[in-house]
């Protein structure tokens, strides 16, 4: 009896020890099976992360914009456009037709891969050069104030110098991801390829695009790796340059004196900084109130394209501009976020270059509209009445989204922690 309870006894400690020892192994199992699965969703995460997804912020910054251009190319053009067409809407009807074309290419661009555009790059970059030269044709060309910027084509004008400047981008983008531009050779040779757009677009003449493309190029050659030396042996004759169109065209020669003192002329080439004055002057802090705007009624010429920036300040305020300035800020703080964080050097140049055209060109426009600069013709991106410039612009957006979708994000090791 002893000696069974004893044998009993050890057969259950055996099975104890053999249920413990089967639960260890369960356990052991899981461990082993919950560390392999960290380790594939590490794995996948890496994997996901690879790949970004659309920057929201930025679209909605673009966007915005847009619906605001739309509320004040309303209000600065309705009395004008009625005076003129006896439609009041008309502006209005024409800017949210470009916007809805510029939405949709914008969203088709966001799923082209930014190498596919790539190899397109030469071919646009050829397209836009044959686009400005043809402005100059009697047939096509229209000539508006003196200047031939637009394009005939039937049911609508295009001005090819909004699109020039983005396909200038991207063949600058091409040729600096695959050259080591620290050498002046290669320096030199994104000069010509931007120096071609500069001077079909000053033939025209547009000093203002001009200007922004010439800050653009500057940039792009700084981010792509040229030397400060061969740029600063370059800013001189770019200056000495721009001082003789300046001399050699009365009108630009005027227009810097009017800069200087516009009460010298307040009829004529100081007349529109000064409604610019009165303006923003009669907004104040918080201004007039929306659609109050009184340099509308025809005061204030190009109230709904290149000065519109002056009546969001008469009829918003400071308060107003600032907001405006705001978005501005983010869409490029966005733009660079989306350039640093771009899987190769063409997307990142590409993107960097959008976000410079955009930047440059928005504060050239500020400039101009509170006389920093000599009042110059420069529609404000996204906001200003002008169907070529708003899809040109919605376009580029599209591709910097297209570039964020296939971004590097920087992610820390916390991202991979248990």
């Amino acid at each position: 009896m002893t000696e069974f309870s004893t044998f009993t006894n050890m057969r259950a400690g055996e099975r104890a020890i053999d249920m413990r020892a089967k639960r260890a192994y369960k356990r052991a199992r899981t461990v082993t099976r919950k560390t392999s699965a960290q380790g594939v969703l590490q794995d996948l995460k890496l994997s996901v992360l690879g790949k970004g997804k659309v920057d929201r912020p930025l679209a909605v910054v673009a966007i915005l914009l847009s619906l605001l251009g739309l509320i004040f190319i309303y209000s600065a053009s309705c009395y004008s456009a009625k005076v003129q067409t006896g439609d009041a809407f008309r502006y209005v009807k024409t800017q949210a037709v470009a916007l809805a074309i510029g939405v949709l290419l914008s969203v088709l661009l966001s799923n082209v891969k930014a190498q596919t555009l790539k190899k397109f790059s030469p071919f646009l970059y050829l397209v836009g050069l044959a686009l400005l030269g043809a402005v100059f044709l009697p047939v096509v060309g229209v000539e508006s104030y003196g200047a031939k910027r637009w394009l005939n084509l039937g049911f609508f004008t295009i001005q090819p110098s909004e699109y020039a400047k983005f396909f200038m981008v991207m063949a600058i983008s091409a040729y600096a991801s695959q050259r080591d531009m620290s050498k002046f050779a290669n320096v030199l040779f994104v000069l010509f390829l931007g120096g071609a757009t500069c001077v079909l677009i000053m033939l025209e003449p547009n000093m203002s695009i001009t200007m922004c493309v010439v800050g653009v190029i500057f940039i792009m050659l700084f981010a792509s790796g040229a030397k400060v030396k061969h740029l600063a042996l370059l800013v001189l004759p770019v200056i000495a340059g721009a001082v003789v169109l300046i001399v050699v065209e009365p009108y630009r020669m005027q227009r810097l004196l009017a800069f200087l003192d516009p009460w010298k002329s307040p009829l004529e080439e100081g007349y529109q900084l000064i409604q610019s004055y009165y303006a923003l002057g009669s907004g104040g802090f918080f201004g007039v109130g929306l659609f109050a705007s009184r340099q509308k009624y025809l005061f204030l010429p190009f109230a709904e394209s290149d000065f519109i920036l002056s009546v969001v300040g008469e009829e918003t305020g400071i308060f107003g501009i600032a907001a405006i300035m705001i978005l501005f800020f983010i869409f490029a703080k966005r733009g660079l976020k989306i350039a640093r964080e771009a899987s190769d050097r063409y997307s990142c140049y590409l993107a960097l270059g959008i976000t410079a055209v955009t930047s440059v060109q928005a504060m050239l426009n500020m400039a101009v509209v509170c006389g920093a600069i000599p009042p110059t013709g420069l529609p404000l991106p996204f906001m200003s009445a002008g169907g070529s410039s708003l899809v040109a612009y919605l376009c580029a957006v599209g591709v910097l989204e297209g570039i964020a979708k296939n971004s590097m994000p920087y992610v820390s090791l916390k991202d991979f922690s248990a």
